[in-house]
């Protein structure tokens, strides 16, 4: 009996308040909700006689049917004119910041050579090698351990070609945004400004820090791969500072281009990831050398040309965007692919080429007095960086 009249208490009670219980789960997913209708009428079962009133209200409640699904969340169709007048400007900038690195580039390199012919005639004339030796035997044991440290981490770094280490850089940066992406006070941060999405109210600069996301270590460690592995053969074409400007300026369209497709299909998630800035130097990379040959770190047996692997990874991105896979960012893929065999074939000659002037005003804004250029300023920044002529 004292179970009994606890029992229809709680039913009571539970009866009484069903309303607010409808109007805070609400916000349920359907399953949720046709759960805890299911518990409710499945408490019918009482079959005492002073509760025929209440049974009769439990019988009424369930002609009524629990509360449906609540009504799709319209997302608001988000505005790209904004994204893409940010990805024209930051290409722009990109390539005119790329020029005047590479004009301080070459003129730094010039002076050093000068200083360093100097200071070798200076410590050559006045200096002899007891000199050196003295200096060395009073050294202590820590100092000198630390000095050969110091010259092995030179060597190994001067062995590297200079893609490898312009790659290095950028590895680095992508493994200190991992990091972040294990702090629990920064995921808020993390989410809002380095991954993309149309949708969300900050569109521009998770383009640019996206593009040094990952989430995942495998993803991370995957897309620097193979940047470490095409490093070395597109900084040989085009240069140490074209290509950091095609690397950003790849890593921004390939996220436009995932914008347009995601506003499109109405297909609204976030992304992140260096994938679209590699696959544009993969593209480059194989449409300016197809018949080079490729191979797969754990498959070395098998062999392909890069004019294929390209075509190949083309086709898989293309079905998967057709076919809305979501594994991936394919729209990205593509984006970075297209613009990285457009940049080779068009956009080396309609945007590098030109940058002359630019060079030029930038050296009278940098010459005392805004005088004009030394003869043969344009031709020697021109001829400089390893890049195409």
């Amino acid at each position: 009996m004292a179970c009994r009249g606890f029992i229809t208490k709680w039913g009571k009670t539970e009866f009484y308040r069903s309303p607010i219980t409808f109007s805070r789960c609400s916000r349920l997913n359907p399953y949720q909700q046709q759960r805890s209708g299911f518990r409710r009428e499945a408490k019918r079962t009482d079959t005492k006689k002073g509760n025929v009133n209440q049974q009769q209200t439990k019988t009424s409640t369930p002609e009524a049917g629990p509360p449906g699904p609540p009504p799709p969340r319209k997302v608001k169709q988000p505005r790209l004119f904004r994204p893409l007048m940010f990805t024209v400007g930051f290409a722009g900038c990109s390539f005119g910041g790329a020029a005047i690195l590479q004009y301080e580039t070459l003129k730094a390199r010039v002076q050093t050579a000068k200083d360093g012919e100097e200071l070798e005639k200076l410590v050559m004339g006045s200096q002899d090698m007891a000199y050196w030796h003295d200096w060395w035997n009073q050294l202590s044991s820590f100092q000198r351990q630390l000095l050969l440290l110091v010259s092995m981490v030179d060597d190994f770094w001067r062995s590297l070609t200079e893609g490898q280490r312009t790659a290095t850089g950028i590895m680095a940066i992508n493994a200190a945004v991992l990091c972040c992406w294990r702090i629990p006070a920064m995921q808020r941060t993390m989410i809002k400004y380095f991954t993309s999405n149309p949708a969300s109210k900050t569109q521009c600069l998770p383009m640019i820090l996206s593009s040094f996301s990952h989430y995942s270590i495998i993803h991370m460690v995957a897309n620097m791969y193979v940047l470490w592995t095409f490093s070395s053969g597109i900084v040989s074409l085009l240069g140490k500072e074209q290509f950091l400007a095609v690397y950003l300026s790849a890593g921004v369209i390939s996220t436009m281009v995932s914008y347009a497709c995601k506003t499109a299909t109405g297909r609204f998630y976030p992304s992140l990831g260096a994938s679209g800035a590699v696959m544009a130097v993969l593209a480059a990379v194989c449409t300016k050398v197809p018949e080079a040959k490729l191979g797969i770190i754990f498959l070395p047996m098998v062999t392909f040309t890069a004019g294929n692997a390209l075509k190949a990874l083309v086709a898989i991105d293309t079905a998967g965007l057709i076919l809305g896979w979501r594994l991936f960012d394919h729209a990205a893929h593509l984006g970075g692919a297209l613009f990285g065999v457009w940049y080779v074939a068009y956009g080396h000659k309609l945007i590098w080429r030109r940058r002359e002037p630019l060079v030029k005003l930038w050296h009278e804004l940098r010459s005392k007095g805004g005088k004009g250029s030394r003869p043969g300023g344009g031709p020697e920044v021109r001829g400089g960086g390893g890049g195409q002529k």
